[in-house]
Formats: C-alpha cells, structure tokens, sequence
C-alpha cells in the first residue's frame, strides 16, 4: 500500500474524542496572564484572566485539554473576563466595581504580602480560588452544558471547602421540557467549559 500525505495527523485527530468537562466546585487556580482590551459598542472595558488549576488531581487541566485538542483553531479554555467600571455613578457601575473588588479581595487573601497597586501585570503567577457552576443553554436549536467560572474567593476557603457551591443556571430557553437540571458527571460534551461564542457573555 502507498502512505499517503498527512497521515500522522489523521491519525492522532481519530484518537480524539474530546474533552472532560471540569467537574463544578472550588478550585485552588494560578494566574497565567491579564489582559486589558477596550469594549465595544459602548459597553464596559474587559480584563481577560487567563489561568489554570494549580493544585489537587486536576492540575494543569487547562493546558492538557489544550495540548490534547487537535483542532485547528482550539482556544485555550481556563479564563474568564472580568468587566472594568465606566465610573459613571449608575448602579451597574456600583456591581461592576463589587465583582472587581472580590478578585483583588481575593488575591489579596490569597497571596502573602500582595496589596492591589492597580497594576494588573502583578496577578501574574499568582494564586486565587476559583468557584465553577454548570450553565445550559441552547445553541443552534442544540441544549449544551458547559463549566464557567462564577466567582473568585480565597485559597484557603477553596482548601478548607468553605465556599458556596452555586446553582445550576439556565439561558436561552435551556430545559423548558426538563423538570430536573442535569448533574456534572465529567463526561464529554459537545462543548468544554466555556463556548467559543459565549466568551462575551461571561458574568466577569
């Protein structure tokens, strides 16, 4: 028989059958990066955090779901975005800068001798709690599940179990037929944590 062109990379495409969903709960996480980017259409600026697990059977969940993902145009999946205050007085704004607030809480609690300086390049390498729920919702007429990052809190209530498990939420007509919403099982599904399409949408 004839070998034929780009084999190897068929071949290793075939042995991919997708990825783990991470399973919903606290995680002890590390910073990997923080990039700030302007909004669009009026809306808020973003900080896109980029990170990964860093303690427990899961570390380095990220990075393996990506190393593993053999599409050509795969995302990193471990970040999350949180939005920056306009600073305009309204009660949004007053939200928008609690949500802040948690995280620099959060690594300040999380991180010996850190102090918010308003430097954001500092979160670099540093360690956070992070608390995941399960979302469904409905895309392209298709119900998906998918693990997103809802709040941060500190490592050690992560370590100590003392963080608030939160509730299964539901968008875009997600379940209308269920009366019960799934439960993580950390099975493979269509999508892995956070959909490409939903990035925007993101609470933080």
């Amino acid at each position: 028989m004839k070998q034929f062109s780009g084999f190897e990379d068929a071949q290793k495409a075939a042995r991919y059958t997708g990825s783990t969903r991470l399973p919903k709960g606290g995680y002890v996480c590390k910073i990997l990066g923080v990039k700030i980017e302007s909004g669009k259409n009026g809306n808020s600026d973003m900080m896109k955090v980029q990170f990964d697990i860093a303690e427990g059977e899961l570390t380095g969940f990220f990075k393996k779901q990506y190393d593993e993902n053999t599409d050509d145009n795969k995302k990193y999946k471990g970040q999350t975005i949180i939005y920056l205050p306009k600073d305009d007085g309204t009660e949004q704004d007053g939200w928008t800068k609690n949500t802040f607030a948690k995280w620099t809480n959060s690594l300040e609690d999380s991180n010996d001798g850190y102090k918010w300086d308003w430097d954001e390049k500092k979160w670099k390498n540093k360690l956070i709690g992070l608390v995941f729920g399960e979302t469904g919702t409905v895309i392209d007429g298709k119900e998906i599940v998918y693990t997103d990052c809802r709040y941060p809190v500190a490592v050690s209530d992560i370590r100590e179990n003392k963080f608030k498990e939160p509730q299964f939420k539901a968008k875009n007509g997600y379940g209308q037929s269920k009366l019960d919403a799934p439960t993580s099982t950390g099975e493979a599904t269509d999508f892995m944590n956070i959909p490409d399409d939903l990035q925007e949408e993101l609470p933080f």
